[in-house]
Formats: structure tokens, sequence, C-alpha cells
């Protein structure tokens, strides 16, 4: 069932959704199914699985030789997708990037999915590789994910990339896409960052997933804002636990976001990990029971492969 049609089903009650990372390389489809397992009480109506491209490496062979490899730490995304609605019988969702595809790869990343009978993807740009200093596209990749979400809308409508195929079979996906509350960090200005949100809207995604946010006020005024610049499709916020106090650094390091002082004042305030742990489940919880009594139709919680903390946080919320 597509994400919109979940939405539409729900009669006004807020639905838990969660997003997982593949297994590292070398682990078995087990370490995903311990994770989920824990979480299935709460009916999640769709799970989110992440893809994570190739990156490179260079391996010292001596005398001054390096030889280049390949490094995919986190594969199976399809296959973890295909084995989640097998398994639970509810609907998967693999993210699809820019990065690391061509625009034929993409082709064949969608008609994969279409045949496993997976109808939601999420559509986003990816970020550049450590190699490199900003997003580089594939040669003949997609540079933007508004070029993206318009191939899939196409394979939607029956056209493919090759013209001369006949008879076309239409694919059926509903697409999602990112946003971000406190702006993209390439983005000169929320108002940039919401034209082009606007874009991929325009170009066919049906829904959107915001980035992590631990201030619900910005999520309100990115949602006000958007509705003024006439984007109507639903806006579900994306919402992680603070597990460990290297979070205070790393997720405004790396994801762009601020943490409200008084969430920072707590965790300072924390003896051990575990006394972090509980103030990011209990910060979690007020987030999730406000954004709940403003209506919001699903919440959707960035488990990193672990899911206690998310469990604790739905047991109190849902």
């Amino acid at each position: 069932m597509k994400v919109t049609k979940h939405i539409e089903n729900s009669n006004g009650k807020t639905q838990f959704t969660f997003e997982i990372l593949p297994p590292l390389k070398g682990q078995n489809i087990n370490s995903i199914f311990d994770n989920i397992d824990p979480l299935m009480e709460f009916n999640p109506p769709f799970i989110d699985v992440t893809y994570h491209r190739e990156e490179y490496t260079y391996k010292n062979l001596g005398n001054d030789l390096l030889k280049k490899q390949v490094v995919r730490k986190r594969p199976g995304t399809v296959g973890i997708c295909a084995a989640i609605q097998n398994k639970y019988k509810v609907d998967a969702i693999p993210h699809i990037l820019c990065g690391g595809f061509t625009k034929e790869d993409t082709e064949n990343f969608l008609i994969d999915i279409d045949f496993l009978g997976i109808h939601n993807v999420m559509a986003l740009r990816g970020d550049a590789i450590k190699s490199e200093t900003y997003f580089e596209p594939e040669k003949d990749g997609h540079s933007y994910a508004s070029e993206l979400v318009t191939q899939i809308t196409d394979l939607n409508k029956g056209l493919y990339l090759d013209e001369d195929l006949q008879n076309c079979a239409p694919t059926n996906f509903c697409i999602g896409v990112g946003a971000y509350p406190e702006k993209h960090m390439e983005a000169p200005s929320l108002d940039s960052d919401i034209h082009y949100l606007k874009k991929k809207i325009n170009n066919g995604a049906e829904y959107v997933v915001t980035q992590m946010f631990f201030d619900n006020q910005k999520y309100f005024s990115f949602v006000e804002k958007c509705r003024s610049e006439g984007i109507t499709v639903p806006i579900i916020p994306g919402l992680k636990p603070i597990a460990i106090k290297k979070h205070l650094n790393l997720i405004p390091h790396r994801f762009h976001v601020d943490l409200p002082e008084a969430l920072i004042l707590e965790i300072i305030k924390c003896k051990t990990n575990e006394d972090i742990r509980q103030v990011g489940i209990e910060w979690c919880v007020a987030q999730s029971k406000e954004l709940m009594e403003a209506g919001i139709p699903i919440l959707h919680y960035y488990s990193m492969g672990k899911s206690d903390n998310i469990k604790a946080i739905a047991s109190q919320v849902f």
C-alpha cells in the first residue's frame, strides 16, 4: 500500500514508523530482524531501509604502490526490503540515491523493486563521499533529487530510457523525498531550500520525511512556511533520541541541526551513558506527544540500527 494511502486510512490516529540501516557486510539478516521484532507490537504501516553507496579506499601494497579498492560496508537494501515484506507483511521502503547511480542503474533498481511488489520509494540525492568535497554525480547520473523524482515519475507513466521499447508496463511508485526544517547544509537559505523542495513535489513526489530535529517549533514553523508556498503533501517528522554524550557534537556536525539549550544542559548533568539515554528517551517522548496532539499522522523514528530506545519511546507514546 502507498504511504499516502496509509495516511488516508489512519482516521486521525498517529501511526508509528521507523528507519533501519542494512547490517554491516559479513552479518546476516537476523541482526536486522532482532531489531525489528521488538517494534512490531506498535504496528508500523511501513519500514524504511537506507541505501549506502560504494566508496573507495587505497590499500598500501608497499614500494609506494597503492591499490584502489571499492568499499560498500552496508549492502543489501533491496534484499532486506523483500525480506521485510515477506516476513512481517508490512510495506518496506527502499531509499534510492543519485550518488553512485547512472540513469540506467536507477531504472534497473526500480524495475527490481517493482517486480518485488514494492510500491514506495524514497528518492534522495545522497551525500558526498569521503573523497569528495562536494557531491559529484555519476557520469550520466542525476545531480539533484528533483531529477531522480522525474525519472521515477516517467517510469510510472511507462516511459523508459529506451524510447524504442513498445507497450511498456508503467510502474506505480509512491515517491517520498527528504526535507530539512533547519535547511540543507548546502542551501544558501531556508527559502531557497523550500523552493527546491517544491520542485521535487511538482516533479511527482507525494510525501516528505524531514531530517531529525529536537525543537518541535522548528518543525511547525517549517511546515507553516511550506504550506504558505503551496506545498500540500504530507510532511512526516523524523525523530531520533540522543543516546550518548558524543551526540552533542556529532549530531550538529554531521546532520547540521541545533540542539536546544535545555536538552544540552540535561545531558551535561548526566553521570553515565545510561543517564544520557534516559534523557534522550524522555525528550523524544515529549516531542512525540506534542506532535501527536497537533494531529501529525505519522511519526518516523531513526533507529540507526538499534531498537531498544525506540521501543522505550513507543511504549510511552503509542
